[in-house]
């Protein structure tokens, strides 16, 4: 049995390799872009108005003031999404502008519509009537003031958003390179497993399989379910492994039949092909009994998670997800850090992923209460949870006022860095 952190060291160095795609950018969201993303444009493309006012000259405004105001010809009005002016402008010329239309040369700043005056009046609009000297460049938005032509729009190895993709739109980014998705093909095992509504109280109901298929669109895979392998399926799993070396899948997970029982054959056929990387069984609670292997030579990984389903849960969210992260290229996970709100116990030489509920105080300080009912065949403290505490090796007691590390269960905290 090897610790928490040494499984980490062996899941960064048996990384495996995940080709490139390109796809429509409006398509991308939760992909992982490939390479730096630039603006082909400048945004704004022109100089536009910041505000519905008045475009004028500002050198015409010199020596106004309220004692001597000056009449302001009107020349015009531009919209947003028309084309600009095009008159040869002169002294004390104004032109009427919608906030985002495009400022015609010759002029540099915008008077405001609330401070403008009409003469003759609102009803016969001739002129503005301007008593005080206009700033260069008020409310101008400045072409490229956004981006600029060849400016870094998102960074390679980021997981995109919906704003990343509001900035592709805007920016006329159509197509993007992105990491294709990981590729999962996923077994329960255990002749007590059963996807039957109706079942006696020695068949368990198939949930695994179905949890981990709804973390997919989170967490950037493709799942397929390849069934339920019964305790004398040793065989038939032997044959998915040799099918998975020339598949498009990625990574093999089975859940069950992984620890030191009679039926537990996992372990024992994935030792008969060569492998490059390899544990079995970490000190962590829940767990305990996990795998984990990559075919030597090959771009493809297995997985074994305990059968139960708070194991197999904290397992793949602990193991399998920090595994497809770091062979996406995302940067490591950032805890959440938060206040504990009461005192905990566990063995000193194992970790502990603890279910619990994270929460805010009325001062915004972030707190978490680690929740009744920790026992892995536990469901009902795992629907009570938002969150995840890891409570590290090397430590039994955790008292009320102690700082953890949290983690999301069911999405990453990658976009909280």
């Amino acid at each position: 049995m090897i610790s928490y952190d040494q499984s980490r060291k062996i899941l960064k160095k048996a990384k495996i390799k995940i080709k490139d795609e390109t796809i429509l950018s409006e398509n991308s969201l939760n992909r992982v872009i490939s390479d730096n993303i630039y603006s082909k444009i400048n945004y704004p493309a022109g100089d536009n108005a910041a505000f519905d006012g008045f475009a004028v000259k500002s050198k015409d405004t010199n020596g106004i003031n309220k004692n001597s105001p000056k009449q302001f010809k009107i020349i015009g009005s531009i919209a947003a999404g028309t084309k600009s002016l095009n008159k040869k402008i002169k002294k004390y010329d104004a032109v009427e502008i919608m906030t985002g239309g495009i400022i015609p040369k010759g002029f540099d700043t915008i008077i405001p519509i609330e401070q403008i005056n009409f003469y003759p009046n609102k009803n016969n609009k001739k002129y503005i009537l301007v008593n005080q000297k206009i700033k260069k460049f008020n409310h101008v938005r400045f072409a490229g003031s956004d981006f600029k032509k060849g400016e870094i729009v998102v960074k390679k190895n980021t997981i995109i958003q919906p704003n990343h993709i509001l900035a592709f739109k805007t920016l006329g980014i159509k197509k993007i390179k992105v990491k294709k998705k990981i590729n999962i093909l996923f077994f329960s095992t255990g002749n007590e497993i059963t996807d039957k509504d109706n079942i006696p109280n020695w068949k368990v109901r198939n949930s695994n399989s179905h949890y981990i298929k709804n973390l997919k669109e989170n967490f950037l895979f493709n799942f397929k379910n390849g069934g339920i392998l019964r305790d004398n399926h040793q065989n038939i799993y032997k044959s998915q492994i040799k099918k998975l070396i020339n598949s498009d899948t990625d990574i093999l997970i089975t859940s069950g039949a992984v620890s030191a029982g009679k039926y537990d054959y996992i372990p024992s056929i994935v030792r008969t092909f060569k492998l490059s990387n390899y544990f079995k069984s970490v000190a962590i609670r829940p767990g305990k009994p996990i795998l984990f292997a990559k075919i030597k030579g090959k771009q493809k990984a297995i997985f074994g998670l305990p059968g139960n389903p708070m194991s197999s849960s904290a397992c793949f969210r602990f193991f399998v997800i920090p595994f497809m992260k770091n062979v996406l290229g995302l940067s490591e996970e950032h805890p959440i850090r938060a206040t504990l709100k009461n005192s905990f116990s566990k063995k000193q030489n194992f970790t502990r992923f603890a279910k619990s509920k994270l929460s805010t105080t009325k001062n915004g300080k972030i707190e978490v209460e680690i929740l009744q009912g920790q026992e892995s065949f536990r469901v009902k403290s795992f629907v009570k949870s938002n969150i995840w505490s890891l409570l590290p090796a090397g430590k039994s007691k955790f008292k009320k006022g102690d700082i953890l590390d949290c983690f999301f269960p069911n999405h990453s905290n990658q976009s909280l860095i």
